[in-house]
C-alpha cells in the first residue's frame, strides 16, 4: 500500500476558526443568560458552520423562535473580527512543504461554503498548493457523511488506501472512516473536550509528527 494524498479538514485543522466561532457565539449566548459546556459545544462541530442546534439552544431557553438570519449576521462579523489575529495551525505549513517534496497530492475536504474556504486559504496564501478542494456547495450531505472525502478521492482517482486524512472534530473524523480512509484526529482547543475513539491515531498538533511517522502509521494498519 503506497500513501499518495494527504487531505485537510479546514476549520479547526488549518485555521483554527472554531475558537472565534465559539467566541462569538458566547457572546450571543450570555446574551440571553445562556451557558454551553465546551463538551456540548464541542458536539455541535463539524459538520456547518453555522449549527442550527445553536439557535435551539437559544430558542429552547427563551420558549420561542428567534431572528436567526440577524443573530448569524451579527455573530459571524464578530468571528470575522477575531479571525483578524489568526495564523495557520502549527505543523500545516511544514507538513504541506513535506508532501510537495515527496509528490504527494493534496485535497481539502470542508463542510465550509466553498465561499469562506477559498477565501481564507487565498488569504493565506495556501489554495494553489491544494489540487482538490470540496465543500459544503458540491455533495448533498456534509460531515458526518462520507461524500466530501469521496469526492475528493474521485478527483484524484485515488482509493480510499492511498490516502490520509486529518480531522479535528468529532463529525470529521466520522466522516473520514465512513469513506474507508486513515484518519488523523488533531483535535484543537475547543475540540479537545471531546474523545475521538474512531480516529486510528490522535496528536496534540500537526507538527508532533513528521509526514514520515504518519505515513508508516497508514500503511502498518489496515483500515
Amino acid at each position: 500500500m503506497t500513501i499518495k494524498a494527504l487531505i485537510f479538514d479546514f476549520d479547526g485543522l488549518i485555521l483554527d476558526t472554531e475558537t472565534a466561532m465559539f467566541r462569538s457565539w458566547e457572546e450571543i449566548f450570555i446574551e440571553y443568560g445562556i451557558t454551553v459546556s465546551p463538551v456540548e459545544w464541542a458536539s455541535l462541530l463539524g459538520s456547518s458552520t453555522d449549527p442550527a442546534e445553536a439557535y435551539e439552544i437559544i430558542e429552547k431557553h427563551i420558549g420561542e423562535p428567534v431572528d436567526r438570519q440577524s443573530i448569524r449576521t451579527r455573530r459571524i462579523q464578530r468571528e470575522l473580527e477575531f479571525l483578524k489575529s489568526e495564523e495557520v495551525m502549527p505543523g500545516v505549513l511544514d507538513l504541506i512543504a513535506e508532501a510537495k517534496e515527496r509528490n504527494l497530492r493534496l485535497g481539502v475536504a470542508s463542510s465550509s461554503d466553498r465561499k469562506w474556504v477559498l477565501g481564507h486559504l487565498t488569504r493565506l496564501g495556501l489554495h494553489t498548493n491544494f489540487e482538490s478542494i470540496r465543500c459544503a456547495d458540491d455533495v448533498s450531505n456534509t460531515k458526518p457523511s462520507p461524500d466530501l472525502y469521496l469526492a475528493v478521492l474521485r478527483d484524484m482517482g485515488l482509493q480510499a488506501h492511498q490516502a490520509i486524512a486529518f480531522e479535528d472534530s468529532l463529525h470529521g473524523v466520522e466522516a473520514v472512516k465512513r469513506a474507508g480512509i486513515f484518519c488523523v484526529a488533531v483535535p484543537n482547543t475547543v475540540t479537545r473536550h471531546l474523545p475521538m475513539p474512531k480516529a486510528d491515531l490522535t496528536v496534540n498538533s500537526l507538527s508532533e509528527m513528521e509526514l514520515e511517522e504518519y505515513i508508516k502509521r497508514a500503511q502498518r494498519e489496515p483500515q
